[in-house]
């Protein structure tokens, strides 16, 4: 880097947050530098190219907003696809749906009418709160049961989240699950808002498009001391890595919870029939199997490849040199979480952008309506 250039915008990192925010500035006339310490640009998007399919490498990613501004921004880069979430649950080689809706009813306890499965939770929620004694949940399996009695919880959720956790439901606190929405409708649509869908051709368009004009350089660290030194070369500063990173970890380590994933080609064209199936019972080690095909291809076009690409998610607790993925909201990472963002605070035209740096889950379209936001303001 040339001393003499300057930039409007050094941004580091070319996940989502920093490549909407590098789209945003350089189509209003700024200069920008985007590095990643990744050989790849896109962040956990990145997919990569494997026989003739899409995977997700960094975990499955599925677009879903009611903000129309935001799907039309995404689709004015890349036309998306009607890829529709509707994930299954395997319970000890029994399938279900998800979410809970009629057709999961039906399944549990052979109901057909909406009155029927209203009557059989309330019946087993029932069950549970007298069993409290008028006390209120102690803990996530005692919540659990109170919101949808013992079937739901004993099937589809306990031992799925015993392996996201890595803990019993009986020692997690009771807040983590405030509700479980249940559908009296046979609907297998996981989520409620009006869009949905995958970028036809994959995400790596979608980064492509937002960073068109803007330039990146990849396999570029931060931390080494001549982007350090960023005051040299840049006028402001976009930060989307760790927060307490930044800071040298001078506050201590925040804690993350994290996935590993196993994922292999097997020699059929179809494997499982569809894109998410959730493993609910300790009898296997991982939380998911995602079939990536599905996200892109669509009835018999599935047979078109004769081959298919499988991941196996496992959730694993993090250690350093593994990728953060979700935040640990308990009281000291929260307290830690202040002190570092009082810290950065004080950073003089630096802004801390997106889920690693704020220390918060965002899914995609709330990181684009953040990255707006952000950038609305440095143009006030």
């Amino acid at each position: 880097m040339k001393s003499e250039e300057k930039y409007d915008y050094l941004i580091v990192g070319s996940g989502l947050m920093g490549a909407t925010f590098a789209h945003l500035a350089t189509r209003s006339g700024k200069r920008c530098l985007v590095i990643d310490k990744r050989p790849n640009l896109g962040g956990n998007l990145y997919c990569e190219q494997v026989e003739g399919i899409n995977v997700h490498k960094y975990g499955a990613h599925i677009f879903h907003t009611s903000n129309k501004e935001v799907w039309d921004f995404v689709n004015s880069i890349v036309e998306f696809n009607r890829y529709t979430n509707s994930p299954v649950a395997n319970y000890k080689g029994k399938l279900y749906n998800l979410p809970f809706n009629m057709n999961t009813f039906n399944r549990l306890w052979g109901v057909t009418t909406p009155a029927e499965a209203e009557a059989k939770i309330a019946e087993q929620r029932e069950e549970a709160i007298e069993a409290l004694g008028g006390r209120e949940p102690q803990n996530l399996e005692e919540q659990a049961l109170t919101l949808v009695g013992k079937d739901i919880f004993n099937i589809l959720i306990k031992e799925y989240t015993e392996k996201q956790w890595g803990r019993k439901c009986s020692e997690l606190p009771a807040f983590i699950i405030k509700r479980l929405p249940v559908r009296m409708v046979f609907d297998n649509n996981y989520f409620n808002d009006r869009y949905q869908g995958i970028p036809i051709g994959g995400y790596n368009r979608l980064i492509d498009g937002l960073l068109q004009g803007t330039e990146c350089r990849t396999g570029t660290d931060f931390f080494q001391p001549q982007y350090r030194e960023w005051r040299k070369y840049a006028r402001k500063l976009v930060y989307t890595g760790a927060i307490d990173e930044y800071f040298d970890y001078s506050l201590g380590q925040l804690d993350w919870r994290t996935v590993m994933f196993k994922t292999r080609v097997e020699n059929i064209p179809n494997y499982q029939g569809n894109a998410v199936v959730n493993y609910t019972s300790h009898q296997e080690p991982y939380t998911r199997v995602i079939e990536h095909k599905h996200f892109e291809t669509f009835g018999a076009d599935v047979y078109v490849n004769p081959k298919t690409v499988v991941s196996e998610e496992y959730s694993t607790e993090y250690k350093p040199g593994m990728e953060p993925y979700y935040p640990v909201n308990d009281p000291r990472n929260s307290g830690l979480l202040q002190k570092y963002m009082d810290l950065a605070a004080q950073e003089e035209n630096v802004v801390f952008a997106g889920r690693l740096a704020e220390y918060k889950y965002y899914d995609m379209a709330p990181t684009i309506e953040r990255a707006m936001q952000l950038f609305g303001m440095e143009k006030e």
